[in-house]
């Protein structure tokens, strides 16, 4: 959206003061269609400390007061799977539009919400950045013209996270691990540059867990579609070194991205396109999208248009609920004894 002042700013409450409300703290001051005015945390130094951080007058110690409260519009749900839907749920209840983290429990957890969202007339979606990006945006519209029809995705998303004090280590909390929390992005991508209706034909699938906690550290598989195109995928926190990589592979052509998650400083990206194999005809060329804003930003003002509008988004719910289904079914995958 790149700054459309017209709609008027959404008044944001934020549940959770984890490292991802942090970073969506920041992401909201870079444009003006957003304000954090509340922030909830069952720890009452943890509010306090994130109000002070980010100036919000608000601050609450409990998330019902704060969804009792008329001082905002629309609620980041930035808090542990396991309470994830709750929230959600009663936020929409309360006429409060709703933006959840992901993972979700489940995909009927995921239906759950969407229809309390859509019985309030409320705005709901998930926290799937990239996917607002200019970047996005070109790759799908020149997907044709591009690579063809394509046919697989491949995906890689690792980081390392030495922490096991960190809530991706606790079963409890975050059930999926690392195939949660990662492998989302790699279902995402599947789901947004392949063609057909997402079903799965069949769905293969590994997970590694770690020795001390027993949590999913590490996660990878193959799904195959019902109208023939496949998506390889590999996740985890246990990586030397950040991975963003994807390739989209078309009968045409190939689109290859080196950090399809993020952006640079200034907002633009890059990707790198590829046709030919041998010869004077092989093209390759590194294209760069231009933006003012990071996908981050762009998903909050996404969020703001579609919530002037007081009403549920169909395609972001789609979107939602079949990145989960597709999460589920590769758990259900790894985790088959």
């Amino acid at each position: 959206m790149n700054g459309q002042t017209d709609v008027p700013a959404l008044r944001w409450g934020f549940v959770g003061t984890g490292g991802i409300a942090n970073a969506m703290a920041n992401v909201v001051a870079t444009t003006p269609m957003a304000a954090l005015r509340a922030v909830s945390s069952r720890r009452r130094t943890s509010a306090d400390e994130f109000a002070d951080r980010f100036d919000v007058a608000l601050r609450f110690h409990d998330w019902q007061a704060m969804l009792e409260s008329g001082d905002i519009d629309a609620i980041y749900v930035a808090t542990p799977t396991s309470v994830r839907e709750e929230i959600s749920i009663a936020a929409a209840n309360a006429g409060k539009h709703v933006l959840a983290e992901k993972p979700f429990a489940s995909s009927a957890s995921v239906k759950r919400i969407i229809e309390a969202c859509r019985r309030n007339d409320v705005a709901f979606m998930d926290g799937t950045h990239f996917v607002h990006h200019p970047r996005h945006h070109a790759i799908k519209d020149g997907m044709a013209e591009l690579v063809g029809s394509p046919w697989s995705v491949a995906s890689a998303f690792q980081f390392g996270l030495p922490n096991r004090g960190d809530i991706r280590y606790n079963a409890e909390l975050e059930p999926m691990g690392a195939i949660g929390d990662a492998g989302w992005y790699n279902m995402r991508a599947a789901l947004e540059y392949l063609p057909g209706d997402a079903a799965p034909a069949s769905v293969e699938a590994v997970l590694r867990r770690d020795g001390e906690t027993g949590a999913a550290v590490s996660g990878s598989g193959v799904i195959q579609f019902t109208g023939g195109s496949t998506t390889t995928w590999n996740c985890g926190f246990d990586s030397g070194a950040l991975v963003m990589d994807l390739c989209i592979t078309g009968f045409e052509g190939v689109i290859n991205i080196d950090n399809f998650l993020s952006q640079d400083e200034d907002g633009s990206a890059r990707y790198f396109y590829k046709r030919g194999s041998w010869g004077p005809d092989v093209i390759r060329e590194d294209r760069h999208v231009e933006s003012g804003l990071s996908g981050a930003a762009l998903m909050f003002e996404d969020f703001a248009v579609i919530a002037a509008k007081a009403e549920l988004r169909e395609d972001f719910a789609w979107a939602t609920l079949h990145t989960q289904k597709l999460l589920d079914a590769c758990w259900e995958a790894a985790t088959r004894t």
